[in-house]
């Protein structure tokens, strides 16, 4: 997929932040657009800016998570558009809280949103995105799907869980389907209200972790992590890092070995102290 003109392209979460200003460049770019979200209103201002540009746009409101839903309406675009060349599974939740003070039910939300989301819309969108002989898979991991951070075990497991289920596919469609690009995504900072929405347990408090994310944290822009992202698809990369901030972890990750997480533990406790 070497430009996005004409393509039908699928972006989940696309009611803010990356899901938006993808929807949006690619709109800018040719494309013709079906996005969804949770959020009404988020979605339905991105319908505007999308309808704004003159693309063609496609909305409606869906859960990810709930896998009968989604493979509906994978079969509904499809219905829509005649054919489908690209999703972007980029819809996604955090929590911070602790495995010792976790309850079960904040894993599994964790994990049903952004891990089986992303399977969900994989697997539904796939049989379209073969037969369209000229597609792209792109599922957003994060920086947290190289390394581990503590107090994001749930996020953590999704987001490493989605870089494995992604570099497998990535390596199935090379060898059995070749015209479908596969691309993993990282994202370290970004500015988007992710932090803002997360929810927390034990003894987390969601602002304050928010507001230290949004000020310290959350170098880059959402405009431009979707530039960089759109631009590493169309480069047909296996692998992208978006920010600074995931290109230097990745490389720490990589020369410390598991020593980062002693690292990582230090460094929490410092920031613990300045909030």
């Amino acid at each position: 997929m070497k430009n996005f003109h004409d393509k039908v392209v699928v972006v989940t979460g696309a009611g803010s932040g990356m899901g938006r200003d993808m929807s949006i460049q690619l709109a800018r770019a040719g494309a013709r657009l079906a996005i969804s979200d949770v959020n009404p209103d988020g979605l339905a201002e991105t319908e505007k800016l999308i309808a704004d540009t003159g693309a063609q746009v496609h909305s409606q409101l869906l859960n990810v998570a709930e896998r009968e839903a989604v493979l509906e309406y994978a079969d509904t675009v499809a219905q829509h558009y005649g054919t489908v060349n690209a999703v972007i599974n980029n819809a996604g939740i955090a929590h911070n809280g602790e495995v010792e003070s976790m309850e079960f039910k904040d894993i599994e939300r964790i994990m049903d949103v952004d891990y089986w989301g992303v399977v969900n819309g994989t697997k539904a969108f796939l049989p379209y995105i073969i037969a369209s002989g000229d597609g792209a898979i792109v599922n957003v991991s994060s920086l947290f799907g190289i390394l581990s951070q503590p107090g994001q075990s749930a996020y953590n497991s999704a987001k490493f869980a989605v870089r494995g289920f992604t570099e497998s596919l990535r390596q199935e469609m090379l060898i059995s389907h070749p015209s479908v690009k596969v691309t993993c995504v990282h994202p370290g900072g970004i500015k988007t209200a992710i932090a803002r929405n997360a929810t927390a347990s034990g003894g987390n408090d969601a602002k304050a972790g928010a507001d230290f994310f949004d000020k310290y944290l959350a170098n880059t822009s959402s405009e431009k992590a979707a530039e960089i992202i759109l631009t590493a698809v169309r480069k047909e990369h296996a692998r992208v890092l978006v920010g600074a901030d995931a290109k230097t972890l990745d490389v720490l990750t990589r020369l410390s070995g598991s020593a980062y997480q002693g690292i990582s533990a230090r460094l929490t406790k410092l920031t613990e102290r300045l909030r």
